[in-house]
């Protein structure tokens, strides 16, 4: 069973940094593309950053030049480091996986099919 937990949330001042991690299990030795999400009260969930199997990535304008994703495949980890953060990235923020080997690089929440609880981020001014 796929699992993918996440931690790393908490509250921070504008300006600062956060390094988000998501635990990821039930994939074997298989990998798939992972990515992060973000999604505020009343918002549609947006990408931020993805990562495919050949550990290319992808941001989207949520993440671009002050976000980077990786991947530790030895530990099944996956991370977003946050520098330069601002009062709009205040969200709760998620880890997914999509369940196809041969999958899309695409920072479409639709695409991806398992899902973490999130954790909250809070960027104070």
């Amino acid at each position: 069973q796929v699992q993918l937990v996440e931690s790393g949330g908490g509250s921070v001042q504008a300006g600062g940094s956060l390094r988000l991690s998501c635990t990821a299990s039930g994939f074997g030795s298989r990998m798939y593309c992972m990515g992060w999400f973000r999604q505020g009260p009343g918002t549609e969930r947006e990408g931020v950053a993805i990562i495919d199997r050949e550990l290319s990535t992808r941001y989207a304008d949520a993440g671009k030049d002050r976000f980077t994703i990786s991947l530790d495949n030895a530990n099944n980890t996956l991370y977003l480091y946050m520098t330069s953060l601002q009062t709009e990235d205040t969200d709760m923020y998620y880890c997914a996986a999509q369940s196809d080997f041969w999958c899309v690089a695409s920072v479409a929440p639709i695409l991806y099919t398992y899902w973490g609880q999130g954790t909250q981020v809070i960027v104070s001014s």
